[in-house]
C-alpha cells in the first residue's frame, strides 16, 4: 500500500483520487490546503485522516510515502523539492515546472534523495499511446506528426467579462502552451526525441499569457506541426504520416481509438475507446515504480520531461511569454 498526500483541492485532484482509488495499492492519507477549513472539508469527503496547512510539517510527517502535486504550476518546483528532501516520492501534475531551471532542481533533488519523480502526463501511459508505440513501424519512414488539441477554456468567458482567473495569469506560469500545448509536445518527444529546430507563433492575451499557438518542429527526416488553443474548440483528429501509411488518433490528450490506414486502402484499428478513468494509468505506473524500486518511468522519464520543457522554453522565448518564475 502506498500512502498518498495531495496538494491541491481542485477538479483535477478529484479526478486523480477517483481514478487512483480503483487501484488496490492506493491509499489517500493526507491533504494539504492553505486553509484548515477547506482541507478538513476535502479530507472528510475523500476519507483522508490527516490535514496539513504547513508544507514543512507535511514533508517531515511519517504518515505518507508519496505526494500528488496539483497546485498552480509556479509552485510545483519548490513544493516538490522540499518534499523530496524529506524522502517523499512525487507525482507532479503537468507541466512539471515553470521552466528548465526549475525542472533541473527537481531532478537533482530526486536523484540525491533516491525518490521517484514523475510528471503526471496521463496520455503517454494510456493503452492507446502504448498501441501507437507498438505499431509506429507499420507506417514506414515517418514524415509528419500533425497534432491538434484546441479546447475552449471554461474560464475564458469569465476572462472576457474582466474576471481573470488563475488559468490566464502569468504569475502562476499558465496559459495555452503550458495547459494544452504540452499534450501535443510530450507524445512527440516520447516517440521521436528532441527536434533540431523549433519555430512558434501565438496569439497573446492582454493578461500576459498566450491564448493559442502553433509550432513547427524540424527533425532530420520529418517535421512536427502542432496546433493548440484555450480560446477555440477543434473537432479534428491528430495524425502521424509515414511513407507506407498513416496513424489516425482520435484525441492526442487521451488517445482511445487509434487506426492505421495504409496507402493501398487497408486499415487496422490498433486501439479502441477506453472506459477506464484516464488518470488511472499514471497512478498505476507511479505506484509500480515505488514498489519495484525503480526511480523513473520509461515513457514519463526525466529526459522526456526535460526535452519537453526545453521546447516550451524555446516557444515562450519566441512568442515573448515571460513568467515571474523566469526572473
Amino acid at each position: 500500500m502506498v500512502r498518498f498526500g495531495i496538494i491541491g483541492t481542485n477538479k483535477i485532484t478529484v479526478q486523480f483520487i477517483e481514478a487512483a482509488s480503483t487501484l488496490p495499492d492506493f491509499k489517500l492519507t493526507a491533504v494539504y490546503s492553505r486553509t484548515e477549513e477547506r482541507g478538513r472539508e476535502f479530507a472528510e469527503q475523500y476519507g483522508a485522516e490527516y490535514i496539513f496547512t504547513d508544507l514543512e510539517e507535511m514533508a517531515q510527517s511519517d504518515v505518507l510515502d508519496a505526494v500528488y502535486i496539483a497546485s498552480p504550476n509556479s509552485y510545483h518546483s519548490k513544493q516538490a523539492v522540499l518534499l523530496m528532501q524529506h524522502g517523499k516520492h512525487i507525482l507532479c501534475e503537468k507541466p512539471v515546472a515553470s521552466n528548465s531551471k526549475e525542472l533541473a532542481d527537481m531532478i537533482a533533488a530526486a536523484k540525491a534523495n533516491k525518490v521517484v519523480l514523475m510528471e503526471a502526463m496521463k496520455s503517454t501511459l494510456m493503452p492507446g499511446f502504448k498501441a501507437m508505440q507498438e505499431h509506429i513501424l507499420k507506417l514506414g519512414q515517418v514524415r509528419k506528426y500533425i497534432v491538434n488539441y484546441c479546447q475552449y477554456s471554461s474560464r475564458y468567458d469569465a476572462y472576457k467579462q474582466g474576471d481573470i482567473q488563475n488559468a490566464f495569469k502569468p504569475e502562476f506560469s499558465n496559459g495555452s502552451l503550458m495547459d494544452i500545448g504540452i499534450y501535443c509536445i510530450y507524445p512527440m518527444v516520447v516517440l521521436f526525441g528532441q527536434p533540431e529546430n523549433v519555430k512558434a507563433t501565438s496569439v497573446m492575451l492582454e493578461s500576459g499569457v498566450d491564448g493559442e499557438g502553433s509550432i513547427v518542429l524540424q527533425y532530420k527526416d520529418m517535421e512536427g506541426v502542432i496546433s493548440y488553443s484555450k480560446i477555440t474548440n477543434s473537432y479534428l483528429p491528430s495524425e502521424i504520416q509515414g511513407e507506407e501509411g498513416s496513424m489516425i488518433i482520435d484525441h492526442i490528450n487521451v488517445p482511445g481509438a487509434v487506426t492505421v490506414r495504409y496507402r493501398n486502402g487497408d486499415s487496422l484499428q490498433i486501439s479502441g475507446p477506453d472506459d477506464a478513468p484516464a488518470m488511472k494509468y499514471e497512478a498505476a505506473e507511479f505506484i509500480r515504480l515505488i514498489r519495484s524500486g525503480e526511480l523513473e518511468s520509461a515513457n514519463n522519464s526525466h529526459q522526456h520531461s526535460s526535452i519537453t520543457m526545453e521546447i516550451m522554453d524555446t516557444v515562450r522565448k519566441q512568442i515573448g511569454l515571460v513568467y515571474p518564475a523566469d526572473r
